[in-house]
């Protein structure tokens, strides 16, 4: 009996085996594109262990099913023309995912050249999430099925902080300075577009571009905005760029107030210190002293880990939206990935977040804050152990936030 059963029980499992789906599990390799050295080093350094941790977190908590998620720097050198160099190295070495953010001008490169090589390459496609680079333009006239921003743009920002300035009576007279590239000239266009709707009577006495990563000194701009009797100063300066401008305004006792995009980047709150407390603001998608202080979890763990402050909140968000679509299409294929992504909405640490299907634009509440000291109740976390954090002024909700959008995006048949 047994030596007749042999055969019969074989061939049951040798079917049940053919008939079962193969395991879906796959190492997704991820390459970062973004500056690892030069001037912005710093920014770029911590955006890649934000990713690292976000899809190590991912990987522990098997957000992506059995599969895992792996992130890999290469140095862009904040160049485009390197970042497109990189492109082809990640391709050539199989990759079919990057995350790029530092640099609008570089990001835009990096969409145009990613949508035309799988215009080229049916079924080697890749796909380009956008962390940082806030160019309206990049969801807007030259938006890309391919390419997906986790960031809010730099308009919906600006609707943000001008609505919020709006309500100020206390200021008349603003000076703009931003970087002479594609973000820069974008923040300036907004805020004198934004202001003369809400606030006509504001004076603008002042509006410089200068060359991103080149200005060692910025005590002639300082100079030029102490002369115009200018009580508010914005700027859309991130990185060096602006750490090296909050330095030169303290050292010359400017006592404006600046509203920033990115004051919260490595080495900003160290140059502030002290002397930005209750002047220097900054409109963000997240801080680490939000209303219910959502994050802690992981920004406690990662500044022990990195002795860094994780204050890229895109990269969970991205992570979380990568791995869900992965999971719930049970593909790893590009173009599958990014039909699901397509009007996905997940809790992110702000609350909920929707990717827009129109333009690929992620849509997210939005905060004002002021640099402020540690109060132990309103301010519990600092920043580069200053003593000083963020203080929410105004939660902008989402539906306030968003903005229309020209899209006419081009859909792979």
């Amino acid at each position: 009996m047994i030596a007749t059963f042999r055969p019969a029980l074989l061939a049951v499992a040798v079917g049940a085996a053919c008939a079962a789906p193969a395991a879906f599990s796959e190492n997704i390799r991820i390459a970062f594109i973004d500056p690892l050295s030069g001037a912005f080093a710093p920014v770029g350094q911590n955006g890649l262990k934000s990713w690292q941790a976000m899809a190590d977190l991912a990987n522990k908590n098997k957000d992506a099913g059995d599969n895992t998620l792996e992130v890999v720097g290469f140095d862009n050198k904040g160049s485009p023309q390197e970042s497109l160099t990189q492109l082809k190295t990640v391709i050539d070495q199989g990759y079919h995912y990057i995350v790029q953010g530092n640099g609008s001008g570089v990001a835009l490169a990096l969409a145009d050249a990613v949508a035309k090589h799988n215009e080229r390459n049916p079924g080697k496609e890749v796909l380009f999430l956008n962390y940082a680079a806030v160019d309206p333009d990049l969801t807007n006239s030259k938006c890309s099925f391919w390419h997906f921003r986790l960031d809010a743009n730099s308009d919906m920002k600006m609707e943000a902080m001008t609505t919020f300035m709006a309500k100020d009576q206390g200021i008349k007279k603003v000076y703009i300075i931003g970087q002479n590239y594609a973000h820069g000239v974008a923040v300036t266009r907004a805020a004198k577009e934004y202001l003369k709707r809400k606030r006509p009577d504001i004076q603008i006495v002042g509006d410089d571009l200068h060359p991103i990563a080149t200005v060692k000194d910025f005590s002639p701009y300082v100079a030029k905005i102490k002369a115009s009797g200018a009580d508010t100063v914005i700027t859309g300066n991130w990185g060096a760029d602006l750490a090296l401008l909050i330095k030169s305004a303290k050292e010359a006792d400017l006592k404006a107030n600046f509203y920033t995009y990115y004051g919260g980047t490595t080495g900003v709150p160290t140059a502030m210190g002290a002397a930005g407390a209750d002047r220097v603001k900054i409109v963000a998608y997240w801080h680490q002293n939000t209303e219910a202080f959502s994050g802690r979890e992981i920004f406690e763990p990662y500044k022990k880990k990195y002795d860094d402050d994780f204050y890229v909140m895109a990269t969970f968000t991205g992570i979380q939206m990568l791995a869900k679509a992965i999971k719930t299409s049970k593909s790893v294929e590009p173009l599958k990935v990014a039909l699901a992504m397509e009007g996905m909405k997940i809790k992110s640490l702000n609350g909920e977040v929707e990717m827009r299907k129109a333009d690929h634009q992620l849509q997210q509440p939005l905060y004002i804050a002021t640099w402020s000291k540690v109060d132990g109740k309103t301010v519990k976390f600092d920043q580069e152990n200053t003593g000083y954090g963020w203080k929410t002024d105004q939660k902008t909700e989402t539906y306030v936030a968003t903005q229309p959008t020209s899209c006419q995006m081009k859909r792979p048949s």
